[in-house]
């Protein structure tokens, strides 16, 4: 028998077809110029996943490929391999006991190439590795759930009842950003430090949107909000209340003495190169200072207009209004109801390099290329309104306005919309209708609003159930009511591992779209109530937020629970 001629790992992928003979000449002169493997410079440039190059890797290596698909990678119970490689360990090199026979040990490794790291792994443990490949990702995911991933958060907690520590300013930099990716080779550090960091990316990797550190009387209470809910987490003891919120505010570059006002600030945190803004709210209580950290993922968070929720009509409505040359395009809705996201999620869709786009914000929540944001600063004087004229010497096109509070800022975007530029706002009503009604209660006139409003946009966020456990089942008119739903077969929240036992996973929108008709405009020069209006917006085709909601019941997206206890009810 002949023996196969042992091929490069270029060659191999070729021959699987996964990359052409051009792609790799590309690569290897980009190998040349900035040195690196050839396997992770083809993922990086995207040629390739990099589930498909270890699998190659693992045939080139005559090494097996597992990965969390297969179920591969689920280590053997009560063999006490937790005890053989400790979770740091584990994190920090990227490898997973798998299991032991006698004195031989199955690890998967990200990188089974690193004779150093097998080496120390045999020091370690008293075995022979055997090694089997797998992906970074699928690793780090396959450890959290072996060791625990609430494990490290909750030891750090535990190990805080034997602490009493301090911090000063002279501890951090304010000039650094905080860096997760390294937690656990700082394990060193000053255990209050470990703590907070291990809070955050907790937090972060719980895709919670809110970390509220709340001081009572005889203990601290620590808070995740997750799909907007908030949930009890493991607290520190209450000594290390004060230790905490410094650490925080020293991240945030605030004022550690200051303990009588509130401080707002920010903390930049990268994640495997991801960039995470938090912002940062403290207020002092009568027990002392509670911390609010607000999570602003920029790689989490979709600012794609076609996943926000919008059906197609109402999807084309909005493309019609915001592509025009000028006007004024509203969304509403209550606090925490992704106003914000909505707009940037617009602001995404219709950048480009020929229009010059200036926002005015408090605060800018996530930071875009291309647009030239500001952040308001009262204090100094400079405010929604001022700033907005300001922008009109700036020659912009599109104009973003965070919020309009009052008249007088009010009065500036809407003849911005009448002098040829596009505005878009929030304001805080309950339904689409109501905006019209509340402009003209702070005093805009009618013969203003109606040529330059364009479009209303109202929403509210209603949790998602989750994919994996949601269970069908036929209603009772007691579960309905009242509620006209029209499929027989309704999906309700079970819980599982995936979503913590929630039954939900993740958020969607439910939108009231309201175009501004030309009938609409006759009504508001006319001072129409806005029960008139939402007739006629009702009659013209318009989906209220309810009807927008049952729609999401019947596609199975939601419950009818979460419609009924979002929106006003039966409309």
């Amino acid at each position: 028998m002949v023996k196969e001629k042992y091929l490069r790992l270029g060659e191999l992928l070729i021959r699987e077809g996964l990359i052409t003979a051009n792609q790799l000449e590309k690569v290897i002169v980009v190998q040349r110029q900035e040195g690196g493997r050839l396997g992770e410079i083809l993922v990086k440039m995207g040629m390739i996943q990099e589930d498909q190059m270890v699998a190659v890797l693992g045939k080139q290596l005559n090494m097996p490929y597992f990965s969390l698909g297969t179920g591969m990678l689920k280590p053997a119970i009560e063999q006490g391999l937790e005890q053989l490689i400790p979770q740091e360990f584990a994190l920090k090199n990227a490898v997973l006991p798998l299991s032991r026979t006698l004195r031989s040990l199955t690890v998967a490794m990200a990188d089974p190439l690193d004779l150093i790291l097998i080496d120390n792994l045999r020091k370690l443990t008293g075995c022979e590795i055997n090694p089997i490949i797998a992906t970074r990702p699928d690793i780090t995911k396959a450890t959290q759930e072996f060791y625990g991933k609430s494990a490290m958060l909750q030891n750090a907690v535990d190990s805080s009842y034997d602490i009493n520590v301090s911090i000063t300013q002279g501890q951090e930099d304010n000039g650094q950003e905080l860096s997760l990716d390294k937690l656990i080779a700082r394990s060193e550090e000053a255990p209050v430090v470990k703590l907070v960091d291990l809070i955050i990316r907790q937090a972060i990797d719980e895709r919670a949107s809110d970390i509220h550190i709340e001081p009572f009387k005889d203990r601290i209470s620590l808070r995740y909000r997750i799909d907007g809910k908030l949930y009890e987490i493991p607290p520190p003891v209450k000594h290390l209340h004060l230790p905490i919120v410094s650490r925080v505010k020293i991240l945030a570059k605030l004022d550690i003495a200051e303990k009588r006002l509130p401080q707002d600030g920010a903390i930049l945190v990268r994640i495997d190169e991801r960039p995470i803004d938090i912002r940062v709210s403290i207020i002092p209580t009568i027990y002392g200072e509670k911390a609010v950290l607000r999570i602003l993922d920029r790689g989490g968070t979709t600012l794609n207009l076609s996943s926000m929720g919008f059906d197609a009509k109402q999807l084309e409505q909005v493309r019609k209004a915001i592509f025009s040359p000028y006007g004024l395009v509203f969304i509403t809705g209550p606090t925490g109801s992704g106003k914000s996201t909505s707009l940037y999620a617009i602001l995404n869709e219709i950048k480009s390099p020929d229009k010059n786009i200036v926002t005015v914000e408090d605060p800018v929540e996530y930071k875009m290329d291309g647009i030239n944001q500001v952040q308001i600063k009262p204090e100094v004087g400079l405010t929604f309104a001022a700033a907005l004229r300001s922008f009109l010497r700036q020659d912009p096109d599109i104009m973003l306005v965070g919020e309009v509070r009052d008249l007088e800022t009010a009065q500036i975007c809407i003849r911005s919309a009448l002098t040829g530029h596009l505005v878009l706002s929030t304001l805080h009503t309950n339904d689409a209708p109501t905006c019209v009604s509340r402009l003209m209660d702070i005093g805009i006139e009618p013969y203003m609003l109606a040529p330059s409003l364009l479009i209303v946009i109202a929403q509210r966020l209603v949790r998602k159930l989750c994919p994996d456990c949601k269970e069908a089942y036929e209603p009772t008119a007691a579960q309905l009511k009242g509620a006209s739903v029209k499929a027989e077969l309704i999906y309700r929240p079970k819980g599982c591992a995936k979503c913590n036992n929630a039954g939900y996973k993740g958020r969607t929108c439910i939108v009231e779209v309201m175009p501004i008709t030309l009938e609409i405009q006759d009504m508001i020069n006319q001072r129409a109530t806005a029960q008139k209006i939402r007739d006629a917006a009702r009659a013209a085709g318009m989906q209220t937020l309810y009807e927008s909601g049952i729609k999401k019941v019947e596609s199975g997206i939601t419950s009818l629970e979460e419609i009924l206890s979002t929106t006003l009810g039966v409309e």
